[in-house]
């Protein structure tokens, strides 16, 4: 890991553009590994005690009254297994996120749609496992009606983003030292628009990066940045629509981002970030279209695996892909020329 400084020094030149310059990421296999619920989508994917774990949510549809959250399980990315499914008898579990604790457990996030009569209409849950198969109790964070979507740990306590889902559009940081009880940190984003989904790493020097989804009036993703405490973001526009994003951080100092784009259709995208330029380069399109996106990302042994949901086939189900990146930045490639 590189600090924030060295990484953007790397990316400093790449001003040229991005979708003509950019080196293709070889798709080396794409396995459809679960479809069994009408509506099987909303993706992440984790690597916990040497096997792999995808976590998804099953429904009736793309919105509806039931929804749960399956943890499938996999030691070589090619048999899998349902390790365990979460549910609720009081509101729809959308959006699963996985993630690994200080502690050692497996933490799930995810939120809930509740059912009327409630006093909300969204609460964002988290649930704990030693083993990927037992899970605790269901534990609300954060504020009703704002949507934690995903969880990162950093130095030992958990951070995420929080997105407003009823009037006005906001988006807030939080913070919780003990994975349970989380507080806001610092204003709201001063971003226009209707600020959703994220993608969040911190860098060895302790910066956040935030890839923050927007809708609506204002469909181009930022970037936003900032270092501890956390209560002051610099952000840039870039330029580009990304839904359902995910960021990760390589062993050599890239990032990668995945997630949805929408222009000839929705598919399902890998691109390489310039957080200087704050641009993106389009490295892959996996096998997807209609219904589709919620990339989880895995660096593992110098490849990429990603899971993915998608109805190209008809049905919407969960995808595992492996691809081979470029063996250098495209952001360097294109500087030199």
């Amino acid at each position: 890991m590189k600090s924030v400084l060295s990484i953007l020094c790397l990316c400093a030149f790449a001003a040229t553009s991005l979708a003509e310059t950019s080196t293709p990421a070889k798709i080396v296999d794409v396995d459809k590994i679960w479809d069994k619920a009408p509506h099987n989508a909303f993706t992440d994917l984790i690597r916990f005690k040497d096997q792999w774990y995808c976590v998804f949510r099953e429904g009736e549809g793309h919105v509806s009254k039931i929804g749960s959250l399956r943890i499938l399980r996999s030691a070589d990315g090619k048999n899998w297994e349902s390790a365990a499914l979460v549910t609720s008898d009081t509101a729809d579990l959308r959006d699963a996120k996985i993630s690994i604790a200080p502690d050692g457990k497996l933490c799930l996030a995810g939120a809930g749609a509740l059912h009327p009569p409630a006093d909300a209409k969204h609460q964002s849950y988290i649930w704990y496992s030693e083993n990927g198969e037992d899970w605790s109790d269901a534990i609300a964070i954060g504020d009703p009606n704002f949507w934690i979507w995903r969880i990162v740990w950093h130095e030992g306590n958990a951070y995420g983003v929080g997105y407003s889902t009823v009037q006005p559009h906001a988006a807030r940081f939080y913070k919780s030292e003990d994975g349970k009880s989380f507080q806001q940190v610092g204003d709201e984003f001063d971003v226009a628009g209707y600020m959703n989904e994220t993608g969040l790493i911190f860098l060895e020097d302790g910066t956040a990066m935030c890839l923050l989804r927007r809708d609506k009036n204002h469909r181009t993703a930022m970037l936003g940045t900032a270092k501890a405490p956390y209560t002051d973001w610099n952000w840039k526009d870039l330029g580009a629509y990304v839904g359902g994003p995910q960021l990760i951080h390589l062993e050599d100092g890239r990032f990668i981002v995945g997630g949805r784009k929408t222009d000839g259709g929705a598919k399902t995208v890998i691109w390489e970030l310039d957080p200087e330029a704050g641009k993106l380069h389009e490295l892959a399109e996996l096998p997807s279209g209609g219904d589709t996106s919620y990339p989880g990302l895995v660096e593992h042994d110098g490849k990429l695996y990603v899971s993915y949901y998608s109805s190209h086939e008809g049905k919407t189900s969960i995808y595992f892909a492996e691809l081979e990146l470029p063996e250098a930045s495209v952001i360097a490639q294109t500087a030199q020329k």
